[in-house]
């Protein structure tokens, strides 16, 4: 899972940044609307996290915006604006999928923004299986033949791709968007050093192939 948070108080945005990185979920930041705008329109996120208050373009501008996308991401708004009305306001006239006032509880914006990602068609499900490969994504765990396997963050990320992929392969490039955030560099060996990390911990190499060197599906 990828997510943006726009949010203009840097303290906060890093904050929530390190807490989903733990979480195995990718973030980017931006501290102004125009540049939220910007990254929507270059990467494909599942959930923008999405502050009303921001510089340049506001928040409820980059909301109407990201509507009119063909694809457009989940949004959640964060703000402090958190009367009932601005609530009505920012789901039922602005088009947001959730909206949830500041202050809050970091467990809860986790759990809202896992609810959002799940509403995507190929995730409607909690869990996935392939062959002896189980994933519980409402519990972060990972099963081979009902034995625990503990991955890292970027591990689980990476397989959790693989998984809802069915079997069909993932490119590289896609790997690094939808599991990775914006300043790693396409040349990296983060994703080869990653599954070859997997295919040891869930049974061997051919548990996971390389597709004619482009990309990686579960065999």
């Amino acid at each position: 899972m990828r997510v943006l948070i726009a949010e203009d108080n840097h303290i906060l945005a890093r904050t929530l940044a390190t807490g989903f990185r733990r979480a195995a979920i990718a973030v980017d930041i931006a501290h102004s609307g125009d540049v939220a705008e910007r990254l929507c329109l270059l990467n494909d996120y599942d959930v923008v996290i999405l502050d009303r208050d921001l510089p340049v373009l506001s928040g409820d501008e980059v909301c109407r915006r990201l509507r009119e996308l063909r694809n457009p991401p989940r949004i959640l708004m964060l703000t402090a604006a958190g009367t009932l009305e601005d609530k009505v306001y920012g789901l039922d006239h602005l088009g947001a999928d959730d909206y949830l006032p500041k202050p809050f509880d970091f467990a809860e914006l986790v759990t809202r923004v896992r609810v959002l990602s799940r509403r995507v068609p190929f995730v409607a499900t909690t869990g996935l299986r392939h062959g002896s490969i189980e994933i519980d994504r409402a519990r972060h765990e990972v099963r081979v033949e009902g034995r625990l396997v503990e991955l890292t963050p970027k591990e689980y990320a990476v397989l959790r791709l693989l998984m809802e992929a069915q079997g069909a392969p993932v490119t590289h490039r896609e790997l690094l968007d939808r599991a990775w955030d914006e300043n790693l560099s396409t040349r990296t060996n983060a994703v080869r050093a990653t599954v070859s990390r997997l295919r040891t911990k869930l049974g061997g190499p051919g548990v996971i192939s390389a597709d004619d060197g482009t990309g990686y599906r579960l065999c």
